[in-house]
């Protein structure tokens, strides 16, 4: 079929039949907004299993924190501070800027303790994170396949190192849908502070060849929360109102003769603008929020800091957002690893954790699934007074969602190095959350150039059943 419109339908006929045509689309939108299903994406599967999760929170700590300074302690690579990495550990391993450099062991720096009844050990710069000890599950065997930050982004965000395929926010939008009527079914929001930020490529939250309404929605942490959102002087909502019914109808009419899933898009779309007009304003207007609440997440209104995106976070899951990402920019620490460490946990530490005993004292906790991590670790080698990017071992915790708690899952070698038990891969994440949320990652694809893609590839993945409740 020919797709220029103007080979398709004459002026005359087109002027003829419009009448016909916008009343036919209007009377269908009418229908459907009085039936409250205007545009709303139910999901492409139905759950294969019985759901343990509802939503997903992902505060990326974005920058690849070290696992040897937050939640894997290692005793021996103490002893080994200042001596040469044994090579045995490191020969043909890929290494990101120390390659061909000398190697020396650097021990953390900061001390460790237990906490809670399970006696996880946390770093002493996570003081209130350690207070969840009980809570999460610690997976300290991750491994990941890129070593740089932005393919390594992308691996972790989409499984794939090819850019442009869809994100895990969009795989899992548009698999189970959205339980909000006014607000997209993916959000992302940034901080930023504490050490190297790395920049964030918005493709990191793309759908890629799934329909880009699954794509993520950023909201910004200062000023607007999403750009236009408001409405210019002397336009009033009932006239916003006629614009958007009349953009759709014409939308519709075009699409009723090339069927053509972006014009869809383009209908949902405007329609989900035209209601965050109302629901973005009211979501980031933390008046409201008791004195307590703002205390326990140290936030305050309008000062985009991570502590006030995880209280917007628990928000947005209140409101039926299905995928919530949080980014905070800090933590790429290839010198003073000690102190940068020590000011980036100080900004993340206390939203995390009242964000979980939020959610938790909420009742929310049990179906919301909370993940905290990186995208790589770092060497257990100095880089000068940091440390390196890091691959084969690495730390992240999850709790919520049906996550067993006071677990320590997996270890890495005395020298944080490699992952020598029960070793996690970034496909294996990937098919636990979606098992967490009632999908096997096995029965959901999408075709794509001959191809049944999934979210967890062609390699070999796993549920990690130990980490279940």
């Amino acid at each position: 079929m020919n797709s220029d419109f103007s080979t398709q339908v004459s002026r005359r006929a087109f002027l003829n039949n419009a009448t016909v045509g916008l009343g036919a689309a209007a009377l269908t939108h009418q229908l459907f907004a009085e039936a409250g299903l205007e545009q709303r994406w139910a999901g492409a599967v139905q759950p294969h299993h019985v759901a343990r999760a509802k939503r997903v929170i992902f505060l990326c700590m974005a920058g690849g924190p070290s696992h040897l300074e937050t939640l894997d302690y290692k005793p021996e690579l103490a002893k080994m501070d200042g001596k040469p990495m044994p090579a045995s550990f490191t020969d043909g391993q890929p290494i990101a800027q120390l390659q061909g450099k000398a190697l020396t062991c650097m021990g953390p720096q900061h001390g460790f303790s237990r906490h809670g009844e399970s006696g996880q050990m946390i770093s002493d710069v996570l003081p209130n994170i350690a207070k969840l000890a009980d809570d999460i599950a610690i997976v300290k065997s991750m491994s990941t396949m890129q070593i740089n930050h932005d393919p390594a982004h992308t691996f972790m965000n989409t499984g794939t190192q090819i850019s442009g395929r869809p994100c895990m926010g969009s795989w899992i939008n548009y698999g189970l849908g959205s339980e909000s009527e006014d607000l997209p079914g993916f959000v992302v929001l940034t901080s930023v502070g504490g050490g190297q930020s790395q920049p964030i490529a918005a493709r990191q939250w793309h759908s890629g060849f799934l329909p880009s309404r699954f794509q993520g929605v950023q909201f910004h942490s200062k000023g607007d929360p999403v750009l236009y959102v408001g409405n210019p002087g002397g336009v009033s909502r009932d006239a916003q109102r006629k614009v958007v019914d009349g953009v759709n109808a014409l939308n519709r009419f075009r699409n009723g003769s090339v069927a053509n899933p972006e014009i869809e898009t383009k209908i949902a779309q405007y329609e989900m603008a035209f209601k965050m007009q109302a629901s973005v304003p009211e979501l980031v207007d933390l008046s409201g929020e008791p004195k307590h609440v703002l205390d326990m997440y140290g936030a305050v209104p309008g000062d985009g800091s991570f502590a006030s995106n995880c209280l917007l976070a628990r928000r947005l899951a209140e409101r039926g957002v299905r995928f919530i990402h949080l980014y905070h920019r800090g933590w790429d620490h290839h010198s003073a690893v000690k102190s940068g460490v020590e000011k980036t946990a100080a900004l993340v530490d206390r939203g995390s954790w009242a964000l979980v005993e939020d959610l938790k004292q909420r009742d929310m906790l049990k179906d919301t699934l909370v993940v905290w991590g990186g995208e790589f670790g770092r060497t257990p080698m100095a880089q000068g007074t940091g440390r390196d990017h890091h691959i084969k071992g690495f730390s992240i915790w999850m709790a919520g969602g049906g996550i067993k708690g006071g677990l320590s899952y997996g270890a890495t070698d005395e020298m944080g190095y490699n992952a020598v038990e029960n070793g996690v891969s970034v496909h294996d994440f990937h098919a636990t959350m979606l098992h967490l949320l009632g999908i096997d990652h096995h029965r959901f694809s999408y075709p794509f150039q001959g191809l049944d893609v999934r979210l967890t590839g062609v390699e070999k993945s796993r549920v990690v059943k130990e980490l279940l409740a």
